[in-house]
């Protein structure tokens, strides 16, 4: 699968045909995907004084988090034209910063600043490699107690060791060197305390995808682990709901 440099192309390359708008067509909308399937996710940890988001796009989430920073918002993504973009969508928010980055580390933001971490819908595509450095970062700069909420590939659970290759379909482009269980082990490495994690089947019959929620504690128990029974039916639901009453 890509390393972070090819997905920095990837994504630089892709024409952006509905400003990522395009990827909540089986919810109805963006909004619908953001307050049906995201919001109620993070509810606990929004309004927030200083939120660091990664991988934004071209502001699909943004846009309906970015007013619950009370004090800034952060975001790198590795593909200069989303930053531009999302520079020029944002450009009336004060408080808001938006970087190109290397796609692992976070040098531009400070040691235990950040209140809240998230990314969606992004870091699915990451590798080992901008997974285990990003974990880093996130234990550096979330403050003590601050929480992260990383949705990631779980493709790794389904890879054949002697191999190194998947043992189901990957119609949607997981990364195959990360899973639930690496990302436990990693926070652990970094001194992140893995609190839940949610085994999601986005658009595929197995497991392969994971939200997990860290935050920087130094108490680090076994971590809730819960299997969506059906995201379709989830996404079908609220896509109904969107067509009835999303007509704003």
């Amino acid at each position: 699968m890509p390393s972070i440099s090819e997905n920095k192309e990837i994504f630089q390359a892709y024409a952006w045909p509905e400003a990522g708008d395009e990827w909540s067509h089986e919810w109805g909308s963006s909004r619908t995907f953001f307050f049906g399937t995201v919001m109620p996710r993070i509810a606990a940890f929004v309004p927030a004084g200083d939120i660091l988001e990664l991988a934004p796009g071209y502001g699909r989430c943004t846009q309906y988090v970015i007013g619950t920073a009370r004090t800034s918002y952060a975001a790198v993504d590795v593909a200069e034209n989303c930053v531009e973009a999302c520079r020029e969508r944002f450009a009336d928010v004060p408080h808001a910063r938006f970087e190109v980055g290397d796609g692992k580390s976070l040098p531009f933001v400070d040691d235990a600043s950040i209140d809240f971490a998230f990314s969606v819908d992004s870091l699915v595509h990451a590798d080992a490699e901008a997974m285990r450095g990003y974990l880093g970062e996130l234990a550096r700069t979330l403050r003590p107690g601050a929480h992260a909420f990383i949705h990631h590939s779980n493709l790794g659970a389904y890879v054949d060791a002697p191999t190194g290759q998947p043992t189901v379909p990957n119609p949607e482009f997981r990364d195959p060197t990360v899973s639930g269980e690496a990302v436990r082990a990693w926070a652990a490495e970094a001194e992140l305390a893995c609190l839940a994690q949610e085994l999601l089947n986005w658009h595929s019959p197995h497991y392969t995808d994971c939200i997990s929620l860290l935050r920087r504690s130094e108490v680090s128990g076994a971590p809730i682990v819960s299997r969506h029974p059906d995201l379709a039916a989830e996404y079908r639901n609220l896509r109904r709901i969107d067509g009835l009453f999303g007509q704003a």
